[in-house]
């Protein structure tokens, strides 16, 4: 059973449709014990990150998120919530990888970065299997997750930007992989299938 985070995100709907069509089951859930049992945990998002995070802290999930051991995939503000801080309401997040979410800015840049761009791949994981160099994804969104050892693949709107991380057991995409064609469910399936627990 694939655990999905009920942290606020306006995306849960697709995210749970991508599933069904991997034939995967899914469950929306805050409760604790539900998410300790999931073979996988998905943190989704659409959204503020002080919002998300708000939700979170209340329901107590934001030390529970980061004590998992079994696989956990961030998805566009769920990836976000992974590092140690936003400058969307200058909040502090999960601090799973570091590194701080700042909003894109430049001149003639339209904001909030919407619509395909190409993945290039910083660094062989078993996430993107049979995901070619190059690839589209779509992407929805105003901040971004800095270049550092934990990116796998970035993408460049202004900025180069993690698009793909990982730490251990914990992947996250900057992009929503339930709406990016083949390439998304690709690695939603390599998440499900090739992503080992944490110790692993």
């Amino acid at each position: 059973m694939v655990a999905i985070v009920d942290s606020g995100g306006a995306n849960i709907g697709s995210v749970q449709a991508a599933l069904m069509r991997l034939n995967v089951e899914s469950i929306l859930t805050s409760d604790e014990s539900t998410i300790r049992s999931a073979s996988h945990v998905i943190l989704p998002g659409v959204g503020a990150a002080e919002a998300a995070m708000r939700v979170l802290r209340r329901s107590r999930l934001d030390e529970l998120i980061k004590s998992l051991r079994q696989p956990v995939f961030g998805i566009c503000l769920g990836m976000q919530l992974l590092y140690s801080a936003s400058e969307e309401g200058d909040v502090e997040c999960l601090g799973i990888i570091p590194g701080t979410c700042r909003r894109f800015s430049g001149t003639g840049l339209t904001v909030p970065h919407m619509g395909w761009n190409t993945l290039r791949f910083e660094k062989e994981d078993p996430l993107m299997q049979n995901v070619a160099d190059g690839s589209w994804a779509y992407f929805v969104h105003s901040y971004f997750a800095p270049v550092n050892e934990f990116s796998v693949a970035t993408s460049d709107y202004g900025n180069v930007f993690t698009a793909v991380t990982r730490r251990d057991n914990f992947v996250g995409a900057q992009f929503h992989p339930e709406r990016s064609s083949l390439s998304g469910a690709t690695i939603l399936k390599n998440f499900l299938s090739g992503i080992p627990p944490s110790g692993q």
